[in-house]
């Protein structure tokens, strides 16, 4: 098979497209024919400087396929199943940049009818949003239908594949959202993925904005940038609302006050899905498959995701436009090279 791999940490010039055994699925493992692999800002930060245990890594947490065999304790019926991929190289060195990757069982979800296109831009971007949407002290544990009708949504930065998820998932639990970008351009992205409200940071006060739209606040904000907007954050939380922090854009270091966040028991809570407690990335999971199931989820120009494509060959390209933060969702076609 054909395969992305690096064996030691740089930039985009370590990634090699290499000749690789088709490797067997072990106990409670799928064997996944690969059709599209997802590119994540972790995939780049890991090829920089996460350690290689093994000795070498295919990247990709994230992709869909084709499961065409099974390991020992997994049920054969699953063989032909369409599914998208999570954390497949997370602690492992078999990632979705790849014509194939083995994952654990559960690592690979129905995909039914959706495109694999859409299955490989699921995974990080709409694990973190689902927590991000789910953690704060008043927020509800699972999503569906009609979860977040009484609640309000601030996503900061709402043109991300972060925010594009968060908007899209806050929609479909029926949240009023409201999306910050920094363009009319992105300003279009925001309003295609759902946003209820969309407020050019740039040219428009947040906190007045926000406030026309909540006068008591928002309950959860989504967060790229907290060194940025901490001091609008403060200023916007409902009592008992939470800041989800789940990127640094433009900063390491945040100062908060106590006494303003104290008064309305508010919660900062950080996000790295990785390191999430099992059971809220399995709910993550559950819920995010259900709105596949629903059709709820979208990709593409039309839902404020746009989609940039390279083949496994152009794997370097593919991360640098990531690390050079493109706009919209990298794919690579991983059935042809």
């Amino acid at each position: 098979m054909k395969a992305i791999v690096y064996e030691s940490n740089g930039d985009a010039s370590v990634l090699q497209l290499v000749d690789r055994p088709v490797p067997e699925p072990g106990p409670g493992e799928v064997l996944v024919r690969m059709a599209v692999a997802g590119v994540n800002p972790t995939d780049w930060k890991a090829r920089r400087a996460w350690p290689l245990p093994q000795g070498w890594q295919i990247p990709g947490q994230d992709g869909a396929g084709v499961i065409e065999a099974v390991g020992e304790g997994v049920d054969q019926i699953l063989i032909g199943e369409r599914v998208w991929l999570w954390e497949a190289a997370w602690q492992r060195p078999w990632g979705t940049a790849s014509e194939y990757t083995v994952v654990p069982v559960r690592h690979a979800v129905s995909l039914g009818s959706a495109s694999f296109d859409l299955g490989a831009a699921l995974g990080i971007p709409f694990m973190t949003a689902h927590r991000c949407l789910t953690a704060g002290e008043f927020m509800p544990d699972k999503l569906h239908a009609g979860a977040l009708s009484d609640h309000v949504v601030l996503v900061q930065g709402g043109a991300g594949a972060v925010g594009n998820a968060a908007i899209q998932l806050a929609r479909w639990a029926d949240a009023c959202v409201i999306a910050t970008v920094s363009s009319p351009e992105k300003a279009q992205l925001a309003a295609a993925a759902g946003a209820s409200f969309v407020i050019n940071y740039r040219e428009q006060d947040v906190v007045e904005e926000v406030r026309k739209v909540a006068p008591h606040g928002v309950h959860t904000i989504v967060e790229v940038s907290a060194a940025r907007n901490a001091a609008a954050d403060v200023q916007l939380l409902h009592t008992g609302g939470a800041v989800c922090v789940y990127a640094d854009d433009g900063g390491e270091q945040v100062t908060l006050p106590i006494r303003a966040l104290m008064m309305p028991n508010a919660r900062w809570q950080f996000v790295l899905i990785y390191t999430a407690p099992k059971a809220a990335k399995a709910q993550a999971v559950t819920d995010i498959a259900a709105a596949v199931a629903q059709g709820a989820i979208r990709v593409g120009d039309e839902a404020g995701l746009p989609l940039h494509h390279h083949t496994l060959k152009a794997a370097r390209a593919a991360h640098e436009a990531v690390e050079n933060s493109v706009v919209g969702k990298v794919l690579i076609t991983t059935s042809d090279t």
